[in-house]
């Protein structure tokens, strides 16, 4: 059996889209993700086109991630509310190759929080650098995630659901308490009463960056990559650090220790 996606009518993609909701919503997929397969899917319908045909008219000129969440978006369409073989003639665009993290040297770190005047902005940069949490983790944390007594921070709304235990960091731990410590609710609370958004967060970053004179691109992710290398280059082990970073597989950890120069600045010394 063939799924024809010709003259398809408004009620019919209606219906195969609320579907596609479902599934999305049974697998607990993020609002991210299911936000772009719901997108991809709803302009494969109105195509009316084969899905190779489709990724070439409308993702070939896209970069290569973008292809490749199309068609991913395309086989979860067809596996999962179609139940069907996703076509075998459409291939899978290939992985873009892996870029080495950049990384900050601890004396750019210090500048970046040292200048930084307002005290919820720099706690910002401290989640991420002292915490090596995500910017969706850093948005999400609360003060009743952080035990003082035990110094510890427990990350509830991490990616893929998974929850994990970090430490806090004295630093962190001293300006946390700036603001006391028997509060309640979302830590980064704008003015307006309102968690922090995603921009607010890149742009604290960024022109923490700016100030502290760094030529280097600098994101929020910048500082976690900078977390996770600092630690690698102090001794911690890889195995505590895939822990702390909430890595599924211990090789997306290993990619640290190729930016990692403990081990680089020995070699110099035979020279």
């Amino acid at each position: 059996m063939k799924f024809e996606n010709k003259n398809l009518t408004p009620r019919q993609r209606y219906v195969l889209i609320g579907k596609l909701i479902e599934e999305i919503k049974l697998r607990k997929y993020s609002y991210r993700t299911g936000k772009a397969y719901i997108g991809v899917v709803k302009r494969f319908l109105r195509s009316g086109l084969e899905p190779r045909e489709f990724l070439l008219k409308y993702y070939s000129d896209k970069s290569r991630s973008s292809m490749r969440q199309a068609y991913f978006a395309l086989k979860f369409f067809y596996e999962n509310v179609l139940h069907m073989k996703f076509n075998e003639n459409t291939p899978l665009p290939p992985k873009k190759k892996r870029k080495l993290p950049v990384v900050l040297g601890r004396d750019e770190i210090k500048r970046m929080i040292n200048m930084t005047e307002n005290p919820k902005h720099k706690l910002v940069l401290m989640f991420l650098y002292y915490a090596g949490m995500r910017l969706n983790e850093v948005r999400n944390v609360r003060w009743e995630d952080v035990d003082f007594e035990r110094e510890i921070i427990h990350i509830k709304v991490a990616k893929g659901e998974n929850e994990r235990v970090v430490f806090l960091h004295p630093n962190l731990k001293e300006n946390l308490k700036l603001f006391g410590v028997r509060r309640t609710g979302y830590i980064l609370i704008s003015q307006r009463g309102k968690r922090y958004s995603a921009k607010s967060i890149q742009m604290i970053v960024k022109r923490a960056a700016e100030r502290a004179e760094i030529g280097k691109k600098v994101t929020p992710h910048t500082l976690r990559h900078s977390f996770a290398t600092h630690l690698l280059e102090g001794g911690a082990d890889i195995r505590h650090i895939q822990h702390l970073l909430g890595h599924k597989s211990l090789r997306t950890t290993q990619t640290y220790t190729h930016v990692a120069n403990r081990e680089i600045k020995s070699l110099a010394k035979l020279l």
